[in-house]
């Protein structure tokens, strides 16, 4: 099975990178008992290891002090699998060191393209997803084209949030709900100056069937205070990806005309949650507003041995951001 990587390869690794300047505090009148008990991590954080022995890697996963995790997937046809397994091998896989799989990748850029639309992809997927026992089937990224296309062309994202609000019907028979997981391109803004992508994506999705997965690290790279996002929108945003920048590397992304991802790949850079500048403890004190159910770490760039990068970062996130 090819990894995500493959899907990504037509830019600069697409990673997290945290913005211009830490979020300030806030008042924390929101109740901590709100943030979820459990810890998961995205695979792809680990995808090399993965490809090289998928078993030793999840049995290090949970060694580590995760006790969910969610998966990537390109789709690649009715034969595609995890890693060398089936869903029902991987599924167990999880099952042998009690971890289990609330949400997974799913590729969709034909069926997100304007003037495509072909729904096959979907419909596969969604099979997928419902076997492994997963609840979000879960949009990682916007169409290729979309990726460095400036002005944001609206009818584009108007287009994605009517797709978002198929699938998520098509999603109900399967138990499933359909989220949107987001990067920088999103939050670039409209002809109008004001609004953004996101703002679309936001305001034309139904609540009851498309919910919003925040990248913290990409919500902030592309200028965003999420406490902001998560009072914009109350509750729709029941995953986060918790995930560090480098302090060295704190700059957002411009939003001017012809800055791709090649031209800011210096400043992406990713640390162990916790100790990059991410003011992680205001974000988690506004959980209640956001409706966060699912926690997963993710470090799209590792420098140290990829295992004690995760051991650090769950260290953190539970001895710290999660403690009642």
């Amino acid at each position: 099975m090819q990894t995500r990587r493959s899907f990504l390869q037509q830019a600069a690794l697409v990673a997290a990178g945290l913005a211009i300047h830490p979020i300030g505090l806030s008042s924390c009148s929101e109740k901590k008992s709100m943030i979820p008990r459990k810890l998961g991590i995205q695979l792809y954080t680990l995808r090399d290891e993965l490809a090289k022995d998928v078993r030793s890697t999840i049995a290090k996963v949970a060694e580590a002090g995760y006790e969910q995790v969610e998966t990537f997937y390109s789709y690649e046809g009715p034969a595609s699998n995890f890693w060398g397994l089936s869903t029902q091998e991987f599924k167990a896989l999880l099952q042998q060191h009690n971890l289990t799989t609330p949400s997974g990748h799913y590729q969709l850029n034909d069926y997100l393209t304007k003037g495509n639309g072909n729904d096959s992809a979907l419909k596969a997927q969604l099979e997928i997803a419902a076997a492994a026992g997963q609840s979000y089937f879960t949009v990682p990224i916007p169409p290729l084209y979309l990726w460095d296309k400036y002005p944001v062309p609206v009818d584009d994202y108007k287009f994605i949030a009517t797709q978002l609000n198929r699938a998520g019907e098509l999603a109900k028979a399967s138990n499933l709900k359909v989220a949107y997981h987001n990067h920088f391109w999103e939050f670039r803004k409209l002809p109008d100056g004001q609004s953004t992508a996101y703002d679309i994506l936001l305001n034309e999705t139904d609540p009851a069937l498309v919910a919003f997965e925040l990248d913290l690290f990409w919500a902030v790279k592309g200028g965003q205070n999420p406490d902001d996002l998560f009072n914009k929108a109350k509750g729709r945003f029941p995953m986060w990806h918790v995930k560090d920048m480098d302090k060295t590397a704190t700059a957002s992304v411009p939003d001017t005309v012809g800055v791709r991802i090649q031209d800011i790949e210096s400043e992406i850079k990713f640390a162990e949650v916790g100790s990059g500048s991410i003011d992680f403890k205001d974000i988690f004190a506004h959980a209640e507003t956001a409706g966060v159910q699912y926690l997963f770490v993710e470090q799209d760039r590792i420098t140290i041995d990829p295992f004690e990068s995760i051991r650090k970062s769950a260290a953190y996130v539970k001895g710290t951001l999660m403690k009642a």
